[in-house]
């Protein structure tokens, strides 16, 4: 399944990943190209293999069969921590280094290729006006932010060395509704003013539909739809992603029904 608007991003060409000899695959077939600017949400149910497939795309996990590639580069030939350094990674739960302060852990990725002090000094400031935090932040503790706060040290400390992709691994999923709220909405303007290109693993339908400007539907390893996000709402074929996208409308009618008799 493809997306041809621009030249691919990432492609993964006909991926299965085993982790096991009993013959169960945890991706089965999976072809998935992304536009270079575009903003992807794998979304499916639990054990579909969405975060295996995120995984694949930095070499965090190897395929068993298929191929990877990156701004049309096999990532097999690529160093792995090499690889790394150039594409954006925000964790569930956030990852961040208990022992460094926020400037430290935002300017781990510029500091291992070599920036020079200045330049990531520099670097720390602008992304923590990017991100909506006070730079008095810089010298605090990872344990002495909030949930929100932490979330978006996290997302700066993916950015820090200028990727072009950044994969988020259930982002904004550690924290209250309105700060995740807040947190997506920011994200999704970072995406734009930035021309990133984003691939973003969520349970979420609605956050997935209310983010990405395409939804890859997963199921039991198999990526069973893949298309732009107002089409999947309006006219998914395959009956999973039709039972799908129903819910988020049959509870948007019923919030709106309650609405109306308040």
């Amino acid at each position: 399944m493809t997306d041809d608007r621009q030249t691919p991003a990432i492609e993964i060409r006909d991926v299965w990943k085993s982790y096991g000899t009993d013959g169960a695959f945890a991706l089965s077939g999976v072809t998935l190209s992304v536009a270079s600017g575009a903003f992807v949400a794998l979304t499916g149910s639990s054990g579909a293999g969405k975060t295996t497939l995120l995984k694949l795309i930095n070499r965090l996990i190897e395929p068993s069969r298929g191929e990877v590639r990156v701004q049309a580069e096999n990532v097999a030939a690529v160093d792995p921590v090499l690889l790394r350094r150039r594409i954006g990674y925000v964790f569930q739960g956030v990852g961040l280094f208990p022992h460094l302060t926020v400037a430290e852990n935002i300017g781990i990725t510029p500091g291992l290729l070599k920036w020079k002090q200045t330049a990531i000094a520099s670097r720390v400031d602008e992304l923590l006006d990017l991100v909506r935090l006070p730079r008095a932040l810089k010298s605090r503790s990872p344990a002495t932010l909030s949930g929100g706060q932490a979330q978006r040290v996290g997302i700066a400390r993916a950015l820090a060395a200028r990727p072009g992709i950044v994969l988020l691994d259930e982002p904004f999923g550690a924290v209250d509704p309105i700060t995740r709220d807040a947190l997506a909405r920011d994200y999704r303007a970072l995406h734009e003013a930035l021309g990133l290109t984003t691939v973003m693993v969520s349970h979420d339908i609605m956050e997935a539909i209310l983010l990405a400007d395409r939804l890859a539907v997963m199921e039991n390893g198999k990526l069973v739809e893949y298309g732009a996000t107002p089409e999947l709402v309006r006219d998914a074929h395959h009956p999973a992603v039709r039972r799908l996208m129903e819910m988020p409308l049959r509870q948007a009618e019923q919030v709106h029904r309650l609405a109306g008799s308040a």
